[in-house]
């Protein structure tokens, strides 16, 4: 009598390993959100501290970034993508260039102030060409549309690039910090922003 064929058990690792990609997915978005909170409130925040923000033991934040530097690297990247998504959708190449900024101002001013606190902090920690591949996508717009302004005629040429856009985020710090301490309503910093960092890069050619 022939043997009966022998049933396969089949493994259930392959069904299981989605959902496990799926949570830990999930755990790194957390661990990246509440690091980057902790890291603009608090540029020197331990790794103890991020873990209790986000929730997660130690040894789950050190699973997945092994490093202050590793996780230090993944919260810029996600402030590139965060700040990159909301200054594409203002379309800053079009119309003249001193409008342009003052949407970019308007629209940006806070995501724009917390990734430069968070690039300059990283000073150090991050190896400086993964801090230039961070820089460039997001605060080279800024350098772009001062440029185009100079070209324009709109925006002043007499000072040195770098010390303009050294002022732009100098002031938008400034700002931060004043809303943050309420001696300035939040809703109105774009105004008071707008108005005097055109009335600082407005060309004295152009000036009223």
């Amino acid at each position: 009598m022939p043997t009966p064929p022998q049933k396969v058990r089949r493994s259930t690792g392959d069904r299981n390993e989605p959902r496990r990609r799926a949570d830990a997915e999930r755990s790194i978005a957390t661990i990246v959100a509440a690091a980057l909170d902790c890291f603009v409130h608090d540029r020197n925040a331990s790794m103890t501290a991020v873990a209790g923000a986000a929730g997660v033991s130690r040894v789950t934040l050190y699973a997945h970034f092994p490093s202050r530097e590793a996780l230090l690297d993944a919260v810029l990247a996600h402030s590139v993508e965060q700040a990159d998504a909301v200054l594409q959708r203002q379309h800053l190449d079009e119309g003249p260039a001193d409008e342009a900024f003052s949407r970019l101002v308007r629209s940006s001013w806070r995501i724009l102030e917390r990734h430069a606190f968070l690039l300059s902090a990283s000073e150090g920690v991050i190896a400086p060409a993964r801090r230039r591949k961070h820089h460039e996508k997001v605060l080279g717009r800024v350098e772009r549309i001062l440029t185009r302004g100079q070209q324009e005629g709109v925006f002043r040429s007499d000072l040195p690039m770098g010390w303009l856009v050294t002022t732009f985020y100098s002031l938008l710090h400034a700002a931060a910090a004043e809303a943050d301490s309420r001696h300035l309503k939040a809703k109105s910093v774009p105004d008071i922003l707008d108005r005097t960092l055109s009335a600082i890069l407005r060309s004295p050619d152009t000036s009223p």
